[in-house]
């Protein structure tokens, strides 16, 4: 009786051995998934060389000098690109940048796919879509006194001053605009100087921007406040925000800890 049952037994005890070898195969070909990360964005506002101080006197490359009592701007829609072409847009990232706000000067993109990043774009503004979206909450809130109507939207880059050039002394440019020919959206790909961005859970890198309030009023178009200074959107918004598309926000350094 045994004889006759052995050979079976040998089948059953072979079949046991290749289904759990089959199983620890499975398990290497298919891995958990790496778990997603984060990436902080830090800003420092100045002018040239110089950091910026409210009710500081600064000199534009033209020649002028002027004052700021006032900056704010809306930074959107921040994507992450790799090396093979493939990007991640983070979602629902839009941020309204505060000069008078230390802390909206610091903030975190969250849930950040695992891996090995070697670009950042981001839209200075807001996406035509929020502009018509109706009362929104948050940053985009209305509340911030960075909107004017839902048919004109939202005010991207706020910045108020003073220069002895300007008639009145006073300075007011609110940058902003979606619709054709004054669309004032801007996008913006500011190089990480050939640093890749490692993104894992266990790992925290910055991004730290410095922004150029001076870049305003050079680059693509020269901006003279005895002629320009007072900008409420329309056709001199657009030589702005060309500008500021140009060179306001530059890489100052890329921690990857």
């Amino acid at each position: 009786m045994f004889l006759r049952s052995f050979p079976l037994l040998c089948l059953l005890a072979f079949a046991s051995f290749f289904t759990a070898c089959t199983d620890d195969t499975d398990t290497n070909l298919n891995p958990a998934p790496s778990q997603p990360g984060t990436l902080d964005v830090e800003i420092d506002h100045v002018a040239g060389t110089e950091p910026l101080a409210f009710n500081t006197t600064y000199t534009t490359a033209a020649g002028d000098k002027f004052t700021v009592s006032r900056l704010k701007y809306y930074l959107s829609n921040f994507t992450l690109g790799k090396t093979d072409g493939s990007s991640y847009l983070v979602p629902e990232s839009y941020f309204l940048v505060d000069e008078a706000d230390p802390e909206s000067k610091f903030f975190t993109l969250a849930d950040i796919p695992s891996g090995d990043y070697t670009s950042l774009s981001f839209t200075i503004g807001v996406d035509s879509t929020r502009n018509v979206s109706g009362a929104q909450t948050g940053a985009l809130d209305p509340i911030n006194n960075m909107f004017w109507t839902w048919d004109y939207g939202y005010i991207f880059t706020k910045l108020e001053g003073t220069s002895p050039q300007a008639p009145n002394q006073a300075l007011v440019f609110h940058i902003g605009g979606f619709k054709k020919p004054n669309n004032t959206i801007r996008s913006v790909s500011p190089t990480l100087r050939g640093i890749t961005i490692p993104i894992r859970k266990d790992r925290n890198p910055a991004v730290h921007l410095k922004a150029d309030v001076l870049r305003l009023f050079t680059g693509p178009n020269t901006i003279r406040f005895a002629t320009t200074p007072n900008v409420m959107g329309g056709a001199d918004a657009v030589k702005i925000a060309d500008n500021q598309r140009a060179g306001f926000f530059t890489v100052d350094h890329v921690h990857t800890n």
